[in-house]
């Protein structure tokens, strides 16, 4: 079942992209302020109705109350293409996220073009240092215009049960903006493997953390602060994924 499901994903999603991903681009170019992300959403909304309808993924959402209701930066687990859909229902009706990602996937077709067209943070992960000034530049420039930015400090899907350095991006943006960050942890993984075609059915925890302001924090303890909560609520989300590791510790 989970083969049939995966396989009618796939064509609604390719045919849905083909269909409106172009629209996307039109009107972020032509149209400009906020309809790119207007349309963007349109693109998101139709993938999301294939998720849950027809590989039967539906969220189950925690902490809600603990979003801002001001923009800020959430640095989330990563684990598959399911969160950087569904992340974005879950701050303030009426607004629109953007992400920081890597500038190659930009020219991906299609959706690299309306995520160009939608002006995300787009960085040279080769350019050392001067990344993080990228991101600090254009991170504030869409934090003043309303935007809430995502991050995933893993910097890629990270499999469940495992982890990942947490980078200095999502955290050097908020410390040097002086605004809330909000730590998020989920167990998209479970049902939507990193790589995988096949994808289960079942529900999906979005679990939001509460949110703490990084002003006057470096980098390092906001990192360090964001991680030790995320890595904590994972090992209760998906325990069986830590047997191993309790066990080593006993």
């Amino acid at each position: 079942m989970s083969a049939v499901r995966s396989t009618l994903f796939m064509v609604w999603a390719l045919i849905w992209s083909v269909l409106v991903a172009p629209l996307v681009v039109i009107a972020a170019l032509l149209l400009r302020g906020r309809w790119g992300y207007h349309a963007g959403k349109v693109w998101r909304l139709g993938i999301q109705w294939g998720v849950e309808n027809l590989l039967g993924i539906r969220p189950k959402v925690i902490g809600l109350e603990n979003m801002p209701p001001e923009p800020c930066v959430i640095l989330s687990k990563h684990q598959s293409a399911w969160e950087t859909m569904t992340l974005q229902d879950y701050v303030p009706k009426g607004a629109y996220c953007v992400f920081v990602l890597k500038k190659e996937l930009l020219t991906v077709p299609f959706i690299g073009w309306g995520l160009a067209a939608m002006k995300m943070i787009s960085i040279d992960r080769k350019a050392g240092k001067d990344a993080l000034d990228q991101v600090v530049q254009q991170g504030r420039e869409r934090l003043q215009q309303g935007f809430y930015v995502i991050v995933f400090p893993e910097g890629t899907r990270v499999a469940p049960g495992q982890k990942k350095r947490y980078k200095a991006g999502g955290a050097y943006l908020a410390t040097h903006v002086g605004c809330k960050v909000v730590p998020i942890a989920h167990n998209a993984g479970e049902l939507w493997p990193r790589q995988a075609f096949l994808k289960k059915s079942g529900t999906v925890t979005v679990s939001i953390g509460p949110a703490f302001d990084a002003s006057g924090m470096t980098e390092n303890e906001v990192n360090q602060r964001a991680e030790a909560w995320i890595e904590a609520e994972m090992r209760r989300l998906s325990p069986h994924r830590y047997l191993d590791a309790a066990d080593t510790q006993a």
